[in-house]
């Protein structure tokens, strides 16, 4: 008999090729959409066209001649990705949405429905490889999606396939005109996983209220401005600052939750703005029997966003940290922090 796979189908080209990939493999397919979002909640409307995205999931496993499903997680959702991204923000920190949608919904409950129902795996159309029980980045690395999945665990991995970690996006095109598929000139997707394109401001602002406070710059303490509350802005941030007629810009480089106060620094290469240090909590091993027993893992790499680079440095498993060779820019407490020996995914962790 043919393995079985669940695959999460977004309306989009990626799983749209992913699915026909893996019938060429021989697996039986079904398509699967996730509706984890609607409506016009928290003040706002949400430009999160799902509708028109699970017309066009049906569309692609119509042409593909492959069973079409739709599960409804939106409750799980606000529970588990939106509370946490309003309560990281009312902390002062900068929360990832996706790292957490990943985690609590793709490869939790999407899981979870799929093993409930017979299936053998999961499939969804991230950019990225999995070889035997071990994660690899993906061949394209502009669109390499590991970062937002380093909390995989052994058993969702072993269940979970990435069938178009091997191409890169121009080819994943070519292959979907090559196979017909209705959405092949379909732009990706972008904002909030599941929610899409919003002003985050607005949407903070439906839950978080106004608090006005200082805006100082960190070199002379010198009040430059005011801010609508420290908890909307980020490290790193230029815009939205309304500071204006200066030879360089400002940037966020520090906030004092407490005191309700941003600091900012002038200049693209303010040393402020670079961290060589950086406290995690929460760390997270993909393959933990691997580092069973070891306080220091050195000579790897780490990325404190997605699609930064990886940088060289070592990860001091004891003291929950991870110091870079060299300073990395904007580094947000709240986000999350991925590790790699090469294009091995080893985990991560949440920046402290």
């Amino acid at each position: 008999m043919k393995k079985r796979v669940f695959l999460g189908l977004s309306g989009g080209v990626d799983s749209g090729v992913a699915a026909k990939l893996l019938m060429d493999q021989g697996y039986e397919v079904t398509g699967v959409f996730m509706k984890n979002w609607s409506g016009d909640n928290f003040g706002i409307q949400v430009d999160c066209p799902w509708e028109e995205d699970q017309a066009d999931a049906m569309e692609v496993c119509e042409h593909l001649g492959i069973e079409f499903r739709s599960v409804n997680f939106e409750k799980e959702y606000r529970e588990r990705v939106v509370e946490y991204f309003f309560t990281e923000y009312k902390k002062g920190r900068t929360p990832n949405p996706d790292v957490m949608c990943n985690k609590e919904i793709k490869f939790k409950l999407f899981l979870d429905k799929a093993m409930e129902m017979g299936y053998d795996y999961i499939a969804t159309g991230h950019y990225a490889i999995r070889k035997e029980d071990k994660l690899f980045r993906s061949v394209d690395k502009n669109k390499d999606q590991t970062y937002f999945i380093y909390n995989l665990t052994p058993e969702q991995l072993s269940k979970s396939l990435f069938p178009i970690g091997e191409f890169t996006k121009p080819q994943i095109r070519e292959k979907a005109k090559e196979f017909g598929l209705p959405n092949a000139d379909k732009p990706d997707s972008q904002g909030i996983c599941f929610i899409g394109e919003i002003n985050v401001m607005k949407f903070l602002m439906s839950q978080i209220p106004e608090k006005t406070g200082e805006i100082r710059d960190i070199d002379t303490d010198e009040v430059v401005g005011s801010h609508k509350g420290v908890y909307f802005y980020t490290i790193g941030q230029r815009d939205g600052l309304g500071i204006g007629g200066l030879s360089k810009p400002y940037f966020v480089v520090d906030k004092n939750v407490e005191e309700n106060i941003l600091y900012v620094a002038s200049g693209t290469d303010h040393p402020a703005l670079y961290k060589k240090e950086v406290e995690l909590e929460n760390i997270h091993f993909i393959n933990p029997e691997l580092f069973e027993g070891k306080e220091i893992v050195e000579n790897i790499s780490a990325s404190v966003r997605y699609r930064q680079p990886p940088v060289k440095g070592t990860l001091y498993i004891k003291e929950l940290k991870f110091v870079f060779d060299e300073p990395v820019r904007a580094v947000a407490t709240g986000q999350s922090l991925a590790v790699f020996d090469g294009d091995w995914v080893l985990g991560g962790g949440v920046i402290k």
